[in-house]
């Protein structure tokens, strides 16, 4: 008897997974397209409840939309937990980590005014038309960037702290050459001069008036347009250097729901486990 029933519960969360994970089935496809829409129409009520003229006419009404909403987001939440074997391995996925993000803000509205305009990070749940439209190239492109990107993170680090670095030497020059009276009231507002010139947003907000610092500035300006390759050189390197295609496939892991796998994969790349 306890043998049936664990047997049946086996079933029902390979059912689940089935409808909530895939994208193969017509039930899998008929609910990611109907969660899409409820993201979409989620995403419309947030905005348009921006806007004042329409808040004070239908505000009320698009708040229990939005409530509604994020109810069914929130049982859906509890379901892919339900239906992997290993939770927290789809908890702390890229996915996972987006699917509990977007439930955070409107449930925050309840303490802390204004923050179910945050709501928007649904959009990225949005991500998921890749998949289920079965445009596996474009997963499979999203992986090498993903990938790009992560074997980019040391050098694009280091990079980062020499920008910081020269922001804190530029920022306190400015300082002591033009001093409180052009504007420069302190070293951390001459670090602010700085990163604006360097990545060459230039407010104008605060301007040197002196020569040394009008040429200290000129060549900053240069700097940054030199800076500001170095990232993109740094990422697209990598990407050369993974030319290797990929065939991706849209399946998802039953044990952690990660997906990204290679055509010809019968094991997760993630957990271990197999994917059939």
């Amino acid at each position: 008897m306890a043998k049936h029933k664990a047997r049946e519960e086996f079933t029902l969360r390979d059912r689940i997974h089935e409808i909530i994970f895939e994208a193969d089935t017509p039930l899998g496809k008929l609910f990611d397209v109907v969660l899409l829409i409820a993201i979409l129409v989620s995403i419309l009520c947030v905005i348009l409840e921006s806007v004042s003229g329409i808040e004070s006419r239908f505000g009320a009404e698009l708040r229990v939309l939005e409530w509604i909403i994020t109810i069914l987001f929130t049982f859906e939440y509890i379901l892919r937990i339900y239906a992997v074997s290993r939770p927290w391995q789809y908890i702390f996925s890229f996915y996972g980590l987006i699917d509990f993000l977007s439930l955070i803000p409107t449930y925050l509205s309840l303490f802390l005014h204004g923050t179910h305009y945050l709501a928007v990070l649904r959009s990225l749940r949005l991500l998921r038309i890749f998949r289920i439209f079965k445009l596996a190239r474009y997963l499979g492109e999203s992986a090498e960037l993903i990938d790009a990107l992560r074997r980019s993170r040391i050098k694009i680090t280091v990079f980062l702290g020499t920008v910081v670095t020269l922001s804190l030497i530029i920022g306190s020059v400015m300082y002591v050459v033009e001093g409180p009276e052009n504007g420069f009231t302190s070293i951390p507002i001459g670090i602010y001069w700085a990163i604006v010139t360097l990545t060459t947003v230039g407010y104008g907000d605060i301007t040197p008036v002196t020569q040394f610092g009008k040429t200290l500035a000129s060549i900053v300006m240069l700097l940054g347009y030199g800076i500001i390759a170095v990232p993109t050189g740094i990422v697209t390197s990598e990407l050369t250097a993974a030319q290797k295609e990929k065939k991706v496939n849209t399946i998802a892991c039953p044990s952690c729901g990660q997906e990204g796998h290679e055509s010809d994969a019968e094991y997760c790349k993630y957990c271990g486990d197999p994917l059939h």
